[in-house]
């Protein structure tokens, strides 16, 4: 029987007891081959200091969302929403570190976290929702939630596994006034 995720937003009081968890989670999935902007060699305190340098800032101001999915009170996923964007673009908002450990992947964990991260855009009048993905399993992902393919960026990103290799993105985006 499917047990859905439960989901949550960290605020700057919930985010230390989850920092170590969420560094291990990144770790992990950087390991696993993911093109989340890091290469290899790549530590878990690295994985850390990225937590606390990048996210905990944007978090304590309110410009972005953080959320965690949790399976039997384990934090087995997470996923950002950054909302902070130019006067121009208030109506636009950007996905990124849909992160689920690999341990717990195919049991529709990043699916509930895009869900979740569509009703929080939706909640702060966001309703263009962006990314960008190197991986096909999760382009697939995201097409079958409804995001469309804008296009490629080659030689984007170097590979986590190869330095002499650099890797194209792709670019979706979901317009959440049509579902």
């Amino acid at each position: 029987m499917f047990t859905p995720p439960s989901l949550a937003a960290l605020d700057a009081a919930s985010f230390p007891a989850s920092l170590d968890r969420l560094a291990e989670i990144l770790h992990a999935c950087v390991h696993e081959g993911a093109s989340v902007g890091f290469v290899l060699p790549f530590s878990r305190e690295e994985a850390r200091a990225w937590w606390l340098d990048k996210v905990a800032p944007p978090l304590a101001a309110g410009s972005r969302v953080a959320l965690v999915a949790t399976l039997g009170g384990e934090i087995v996923g997470t996923a950002q929403l950054d909302l902070d964007g130019m006067p121009s673009k208030r109506h636009h908002a950007e996905a990124s570190k849909v992160l689920v450990d690999p341990r717990f992947r195919r049991k529709g964990v990043a699916r509930a976290l895009m869900a979740e991260i569509e009703r929080r855009a939706a909640d702060s009048g966001r309703w263009l929702v962006t990314l960008d993905t190197a991986g096909d399993a999760a382009e697939a992902l995201y097409r079958s939630l409804g995001y469309v393919f804008a296009g490629a960026i080659p030689f984007y990103a170097r590979d986590a596994f190869d330095a002499d290799r650099y890797d194209a993105t792709r670019i979706l985006y979901k317009d959440l006034r049509r579902g």
